[in-house]
């Protein structure tokens, strides 16, 4: 599970210990809702001039792309592990070694990421807890120096 699907709060006691906290995914609402970030997330990449250079490391039909960012962030965020199932550890490094991913590349997916989180309208902290948790895996993705 990762630090993003688990909700703290900042003095515990023995009723927090033993009621389970609700992950992102939960918070988020569910799988429809992943879903619909995804797919915003996407169409915004595809339409949107400001990610043409995003768009370009893409294939010309999203679709598999959809689904296994869809796949992927329903077990980051603590719901069901689809990706695994379907391909083992996401190894997301790895898996994008191919593509040139720089310092534009990185800023242009979190941007759009933030505005589809805001166009499907996930509370403000929400956005700000997953952005900084999904910056740091975005920049760790970065393999060229611009």
């Amino acid at each position: 599970m990762s630090d993003v699907s688990r909700q703290t709060a900042d003095t515990p006691n023995a009723a927090d210990e033993q009621t389970p906290q609700p992950t992102a995914y939960d918070l988020i609402g569910g799988e429809a809702r992943v879903r619909e970030l995804v797919d915003r997330f996407y169409d915004l990449m595809d339409l949107e001039p400001e990610f043409a250079g995003l768009r370009a490391l893409h294939p010309p039909s999203l679709d598999g792309s959809r689904d296994k960012l869809f796949w992927f962030l329903c077990g980051w965020l603590g719901g069901p592990n689809h990706f695994i199932e379907r391909f083992g550890h996401p190894r997301l490094r790895a898996r994008h070694l191919p593509f040139e991913i720089g310092i534009s590349e990185r800023d242009q997916w979190m941007r759009c990421m933030a505005m589809a989180m805001q166009d499907v309208g996930l509370s403000e902290d929400l956005q700000m807890r997953l952005l900084q948790a999904l910056f740091q895996t975005a920049d760790w993705m970065r393999n060229v120096a611009r």
